[in-house]
C-alpha cells in the first residue's frame, strides 16, 4: 500500500496538505501517515526541566495527531498512522521516509502568507528537490477545501 506522508503542525497550510493526502489516499486505495516533528530544546541547563519540557511537547504532539485522526478517517476511510520524531524537521522527514518504504508521496502545505512557501517546503523542495527519494506534492495555502477536493 502506498502511503501519503503529511507533516503535522499547527499551521493552516498543514490542514490543506492533510486534506489533499486523505482525499488522494481514498481515491488510490492508499494510506496516510501523519508525522509530527518536535524541535529539540535549546534549554539544556537542568536535565529535569528539559525532560519535563520534552514530555509536555510529546503530549502536545499526541493530542494534535489524535485530534486530526477522525478528520482523516472521515475523508479517506482509513485510520492514519502516527509518527513522532525529535530533531530538525527536514532531516526527520527524510529519516522517516528512509525508515518506511511504503511511503510513496510527501505532501506539504505552502504558506499563503509571507515571502515564500515556508521553511520546510523551501528546504525539502528548494534545496533538495532533485535529490528527494520520493515525489513531493506542495498544496498551495490559498486553495480552498472545495478546490482541493476538485483536484483530488
Amino acid at each position: 500500500m502506498r502511503k501519503f506522508l503529511v507533516v503535522v503542525d499547527s499551521t493552516p497550510e498543514c490542514m490543506n496538505a492533510l486534506r489533499f493526502a486523505a482525499r488522494r489516499a481514498a481515491k488510490t486505495g492508499g494510506g496516510v501517515t501523519m508525522l509530527y516533528v518536535i524541535a529539540p530544546e535549546e534549554f539544556q541547563h537542568w536535565v529535569g526541566v528539559a525532560e519535563v519540557m520534552r514530555h509536555e511537547k510529546r503530549e502536545e504532539a499526541e493530542a494534535r495527531l489524535g485530534a486530526l485522526a477522525d478528520e482523516v478517517r472521515a475523508l479517506a476511510g482509513v485510520m492514519p498512522e502516527f509518527a513522532i520524531r525529535e530533531g530538525a524537521a527536514a532531516e526527520e522527514v527524510l529519516a522517516h521516509i528512509g525508515d518506511d518504504p511504503e511511503i510513496g508521496v510527501l505532501v506539504l502545505g505552502a504558506d499563503e502568507q509571507g515571502e515564500g512557501p515556508g521553511p520546510l517546503v523551501a528546504s525539502l523542495v528548494g534545496k533538495r528537490g532533485g535529490k528527494m527519494p520520493i515525489p513531493v506534492t506542495v498544496v498551495p495555502g490559498a486553495m480552498t477545501l472545495a478546490e482541493i477536493d476538485k483536484v483530488c
